[in-house]
């Protein structure tokens, strides 16, 4: 059975310095994904074998994407959260790949389970090689941003989470490309 919802993305572009200053608390997200039961278990999550902070110097601008995710019926299980994420998922990062090898940069996804490996599949714990090096991108989570805040100031919309076993009345979904090109278009 397909989960019926409206997916709404709304788009910002700011300079990446000004990003990190306003919205990257390292330390404090580093906590966070530290106690994450994928941390170090998952080629997208942290610890990584670059360095964020050269990573983010390289580029000029950021595109950042919040997607605002309604499920059509009310009060849906938490459990169906996932089957409502996976195709926008696909679609968003389908989409920052593709402005990656047009316009150049690097593009951040999400935070939790890789699309390209069933789950609990990742190589990363056995010390292999990611299956996917050319798919899987580090979440802006993982880079030690603060998606609460990026989410409410930068696009009007509160996080929410599930209660009680209910999904809350909306999912949102923050991704975005760090680059140097004069003017990319976002077409999701």
């Amino acid at each position: 059975m397909t989960l019926s919802y409206h997916a709404e993305d709304r788009i910002a572009t700011l300079p990446v310095a000004e990003y990190t200053a306003r919205f990257r608390d390292a330390e404090r997200i580093a906590g966070y994904c530290r106690a994450c039961p994928s941390y170090g278990r998952s080629w997208g999550c942290p610890p990584f074998d670059f360095d964020v902070e050269t990573r983010l110097a390289q580029y000029r601008t950021a595109l950042l994407v919040a997607t605002k995710i309604t499920p059509a019926e009310r009060a849906l299980p938490l459990a169906e959260a996932r089957r409502l994420i996976r195709p926008e998922r696909q679609r968003l990062e389908a989409r920052l790949l593709d402005l990656e090898r047009t316009c150049g940069g690097r593009s951040f996804a999400y935070a939790g389970s890789c699309l390209h490996c069933p789950e609990g599949s990742c190589t990363r714990p056995e010390g292999l090689p990611c299956r996917h090096p050319e798919l899987v991108r580090p979440s802006l989570e993982a880079c030690g941003f603060d998606i609460g805040r990026t989410t409410s100031e930068l696009f009007g919309i509160e996080l929410r989470w599930g209660r009680e076993g209910r999904m809350p009345e909306y999912l949102t979904l923050v991704c975005g490309l760090f680059h140097n090109a004069e003017h990319v278009v976002w077409n999701g």
